[in-house]
């Protein structure tokens, strides 16, 4: 084989090993370039650090079609000198540090050189700049590092421009991948607010080209808290506090942070966590992971907080020269750093914890109406033409117990519409009721003694938690969330549900209302449908026959005691054996029909008047 043939990939053990050849310049270049500039948003970054660096107030940033097209990046700083335009878009030249020691005490955020030179490999590059007492700026532009053509004059405004266009012009497999022209136009958005609001002294916007209202529009102000409110809105920093800490006292570093965190009433869907280290934007994972951790404990689980930080550190205590972007930084007793914030984070959240807030959404009595109407009228709520049906909205969370509105029963899916509407009613009837029961099953003394035991075990606290709680919310099948006072409690909301049935029971022996079935049900048939659900009998001939023997028995032992279990418990059962109306427990509640032949079951098997009024309790 000739030397200067291709080499084969993956050639046999037994053949020559493939030649190592140093790679041309220019592929060398572009393949740093695509470490450096690895989308749209990482150009703005270095292009927007790059004008900080120059000392500008005032830094204008342009984008069109995401930055795939064009990127314009605009300050008033201190510019260019023209004897150094030549060497501006080479490699490594650069006027932040001479020396490799010079990286120890590093303060600039720009410093290896290799920013405009990998724009250039990747899009073309035209520079705009003056200096102080200059006549008239000079415009160039640039390809593959080096001038097109010599400077040429022209009129300028104090500063530098940088024009970015056709970003990756150069690299199909890069382009594919950024097809979506509004897919980095959000990141470069958050990178100009993140700066916004730290360089709080710079005046920043980001606009789209062609288009006059900027996305991002910053003044330069003496209060931080100011411009996150410009950048974030006011509804961000109501809910900050602002916090502090430091080690300057150590004999092995001196840290200090300060910032603003979020608190406990702050609801966002996505963590907004902006770090500066020695005024430099970075990541640190570690970092966000700590303090999303603290903030478990506190927020609901799809609620993520927003902080703010700035930390300061000397110079040789930070390693800015790890990652190609700069986008991440090496600390000198990171863990112990990180440590320390936590701690503060979440001493100071600890002692904000004394109220909470919890967003309601308000019901249009009106509209909730006319949409119910139309509800049961099997119709849909009619709109004008060409307008949009408006949605009704629903209340989310109970915020006053005694507000008939916010009892924990209008959230839960079996409610009865038609026992809503007739809450009146039924206390009516309830009154008309017991004054007609001329015999009075609630004077006997055995349910006197269950509900004077009932008062004997009551619990003062548990009852005021109770009768003044706000519901939150469901957390899973077993437990709710509700709120008394500044605490939040779990409740099983089936055992609160069984004694909640069984002291109703109790409270109204003798005097229930009634469900009207709208069909007879046939005591057997239900009672063979219990049996036939029941896993402990295998199926077989014999046990069927067995089946409907207890069945034929249970449906005759409850028509002999239908009168009884008709005025202790309005269950009503006609002579020829069917069940035709079931007692109302609790109002407004229309219990699950699906379980009536287990409960048909277990009242014929149940003898004696506690037995049976335990059941109706417990399996209703």
């Amino acid at each position: 084989m000739d030397v200067d043939d291709p080499v084969p990939r993956g050639g046999a053990g037994g053949g020559e090993p493939p030649r190592i050849r140093r790679l041309e310049e220019s592929v060398v270049n572009r393949i740093a370039a695509g470490e450096v500039i690895q989308r749209p948003s990482s150009a703005v970054k270095e292009l927007v650090e790059n004008s900080i660096d120059a000392g500008a107030s005032t830094v204008s940033v342009t984008v069109k079609d995401g930055g795939l097209k064009l990127i314009q990046v605009s300050d008033d700083g201190h510019g260019i000198r023209f004897e150094d335009l030549p060497i501006l878009c080479e490699r490594h030249t650069t006027s932040k540090l001479s020396a490799y020691e010079d990286l120890q005490t590093i303060t600039s955020m720009g410093f290896r050189g290799e920013a405009l030179a990998s724009m250039t490999y990747v899009g073309h590059v035209t520079v705009t700049t003056i200096t102080e007492g200059q006549l008239h700026g000079y415009r160039v532009s640039y390809r593959d590092g080096v001038m097109e053509t010599d400077p040429k004059p022209c009129a300028a405004v104090k500063g530098t421009q940088v024009m970015v266009e056709n970003l990756f012009f150069n690299m199909v497999a890069r382009r594919k991948t950024l097809q979506n022209s509004n897919d980095d136009y959000p990141k470069i958005v958050d990178f100009i607010s993140r700066f916004a609001v730290h360089h709080i002294n710079v005046n920043f916007s980001c606009r789209k080209h062609g288009v006059n209202r900027a996305d991002v529009h910053s003044v330069s102000t003496t209060s931080r808290l100011d411009a996150i409110r410009n950048v974030y809105g006011a509804s961000v920093v109501r809910d900050l506090m602002e916090i502090e800490v430091s080690d300057e006292n150590a004999v092995d570093e001196i840290f200090r942070m300060d910032g603003f965190i979020s608190n406990a009433n702050y609801v966002a869907k996505k963590t907004t966590m902006i770090l500066f280290i020695n005024d430099r934007l970075v990541d640190c994972t570690s970092l966000k992971r700590a303090v999303e951790f603290v903030y478990s404990a506190i927020l609901p689980q799809a609620s993520k907080p927003f902080i703010y930080m700035s930390i300061n550190l000397p110079p040789e205590h930070v390693d800015v020269n790890i990652h190609p972007t700069k986008k991440e930084v090496s600390l000198l007793n990171q863990e112990r750093i990180i440590e320390m914030i936590k701690d503060a984070i979440e001493e100071k959240l600890m002692n904000c914890n004394t109220t909470r807030i919890f967003q309601t959404q308000a019901v249009d009595s009106s509209a909730l109406t006319q949409a119910n109407t139309q509800k049961e009228k099997g119709t849909e709520v009619s709109t004008p033409t060409g307008a949009k049906s408006q949605k009704v909205p629903s209340q989310m969370v109970r915020t006053d117990p005694r507000d008939p509105s916010g009892r924990l029963h209008t959230y839960w899916h079996g409610q009865s519409s038609n026992l809503e509407k007739k809450s009146d009613l039924v206390s009516v009837r309830n009154v008309v009721r017991s004054r007609r029961n001329q015999k009075d099953a609630g004077d006997l003394s055995s349910r006197h003694e269950l509900l004077t035991e009932i008062d004997s075990n009551l619990h003062p606290g548990l009852l005021d938690i109770v009768k003044n709680c706000t519901y939150v919310g469901v957390a899973d099948e077993v437990f709710a969330l509700i709120q008394h006072s500044t605490r939040l409690y779990l409740v099983n909301v089936v055992n609160v549900s069984k004694e909640l049935m069984y002291q109703q029971s109790l409270c109204r022996f003798g005097n229930f209302n009634a469900i009207q079935l709208s069909e007879p049900a046939p005591l057997r048939e239900l009672l063979m449908m219990a049996l036939k659900d029941d896993e402990s009998m295998t199926m077989s001939d014999e046990n069927d026959k067995e089946k409907l023997e207890i069945a034929e028995v249970n449906t005759e032992i409850l028509k002999e005691n239908a009168e009884m279990i008709n005025e202790y418990f309005s269950i009503h059962i006609d002579q020829s054996g069917n069940l035709t109306r079931l007692p109302v427990v609790l109002d407004q509640y229309t219990p699950d029909m699906d379980r009536l032949p287990e409960f048909v079951l277990t009242l014929a098997n149940d003898v004696g008047f506690l037995l049976l009024t335990c059941h109706v309790h417990c399996i209703w």
